[in-house]
């Protein structure tokens, strides 16, 4: 088994993904999935028997440049693939007060004012500030660091 980079136009990696795959299915290619990495632009992963499998599955297909020169093992794109869904249910409430560790507000602390569940989003407010801006951040950005007792 074998991964696989093909370079694709920025925004059309959903596209190239499906007519890939259907190729591959159609042509009975040794190609045994293609995937994309969740947040990066212009790649799709195409793991296969050997590289002509997944060069003759990308051919003159729309949207799709090229196929990198070099192979690349699971190690090389572990860290893009999403391990599924974690469950921030019991993780955040209403009125905690958390650190954000990542982004432009960085190592400041909030107040937890809502939370999106769906978008895994919450809005915060800056406990520092002078004024109080609602700040929506992403639920992994965040961690809690005292519990509302109310």
């Amino acid at each position: 088994m074998k991964i696989f980079a093909l370079r694709t136009t920025a925004g059309r990696e959903e596209q190239v993904l499906d007519f890939v795959a259907s190729k591959a299915e159609k042509d009975k290619l040794g190609v045994y999935s293609v995937f994309r990495a969740h947040g990066m632009k212009g790649y799709v992963f195409i793991e296969a028997a050997e590289k002509q499998d997944a060069e003759q599955s990308a051919f003159n297909i729309n949207y799709a440049k090229g196929i990198l020169p070099n192979e690349m093992g699971y190690g090389d794109i572990e860290h893009l693939l999403e391990q599924g869904k974690k469950d921030y249910k019991d993780v955040f409430k209403q009125g905690d007060i958390c650190e954000i560790i990542s982004g432009p507000f960085k190592r400041e602390q909030a107040k937890i004012t809502r939370i999106d569940p769906i978008k895994e989003e919450i809005v915060v407010q800056l406990l520092e500030s002078a004024v109080p801006i609602p700040i929506t951040v992403k639920m992994d950005a965040v961690k809690v660091i005292r519990r509302d007792t109310e």
